[in-house]
């Protein structure tokens, strides 16, 4: 992991600014305690940002890497996928050959069923 240049210029800010609150202490100098705490605020706010600097800079190099594994992992699921399709439908054909007869079977079931309901029950 590399340090960039806001990490390092903000935790130098910070540690400057926590001697020099320091020594406003000791010498009990209000200006020097205040100048210190700014400093401690904004080097800290600049380290912090070149922290998130560098997160994304580790997401973005890793990114190529993360993409072709996806890339290998979805060609897989869709291999798998075409493979599941063939076999559905190679099962379709199969089936199909003895689908006449039950399409015929099942419309005649239809057809008497319309018919007693539209002419009701004979007695």
């Amino acid at each position: 992991m590399t340090v960039n240049k806001d990490e390092f210029q903000g935790g130098a800010r910070y540690v400057g600014g926590k001697v020099e609150k320091g020594v406003g202490d000791v010498v009990g100098s209000r200006d020097w305690q205040v100048d210190g705490v700014v400093d401690q605020v904004a080097g800290g706010a600049q380290n912090l940002y070149g922290r998130a600097k560098s997160a994304v800079g580790d997401i973005v190099d890793g990114a190529p890497e993360l993409a072709d594994k996806l890339s290998h992992e979805a060609r897989d699921v869709a291999d798998r996928a075409s493979e599941a399709a063939r076999r559905g439908a190679r099962t379709a054909q199969d089936s199909a050959k003895d689908t006449p007869v039950l399409w015929a079977l099942g419309a005649a079931a239809v057809g008497y069923g319309l018919a007693w309901f539209v002419h009701g029950s004979r007695d």
